[in-house]
């Protein structure tokens, strides 16, 4: 077989494989959950937030913020939740605390923008200093 040939019969399925690669890169993502927040300017009013401080999902960064749509009860919080992470991309959620009885937990299902098929789960606990952990599964799962 001469030599030209023989490096295109190689390199199409190569191209091919490389014109496939988006698909690849495409598909669902999902893991463990590791994220923590604090919250020196949560007034515990509707609208407040808190800050995260660390996040092992490449959609959150630390400074995003967590804003609370209810106000948090004397010994309890439920209320609908977004993550703001930039313009255009808003995780929608829900969480439940009861602060006596620690671990809580918050739950996303899609927003917009980078969190148009984002789903989570997260316990919610906060340690000794005040910083709030976030422990979980995520999934960005595709449309269908």
């Amino acid at each position: 077989m001469p030599v030209k040939r023989f490096v295109l019969v190689i390199a199409a399925p190569i191209l091919l494989l490389a014109g496939l690669a988006p698909g690849v890169a495409a598909s669902p993502r999902s893991g463990d959950l590791r994220m923590t927040k604090e919250c020196s300017e949560y007034t515990g009013q509707a609208g407040s937030f808190c800050t995260f401080t660390s996040s092992n999902i490449k959609a959150i960064d630390p400074g995003d913020r967590i804003v609370y749509a209810r106000a948090a009860g004397l010994a309890s919080l439920d209320t609908d939740v977004v993550v703001v992470a930039g313009p255009g991309n808003v995780a929608a959620g829900h969480c439940t605390l009861v602060f006596a009885s620690l671990p809580g937990r918050c739950t996303f299902s899609g927003g917009t923008g980078k969190f148009t098929h984002f789903h989570a789960s997260a316990a919610v606990s906060v340690d000794t200093t005040g910083l709030w952990h976030w422990d979980g599964t995520y999934v960005f799962s595709p449309p269908g």
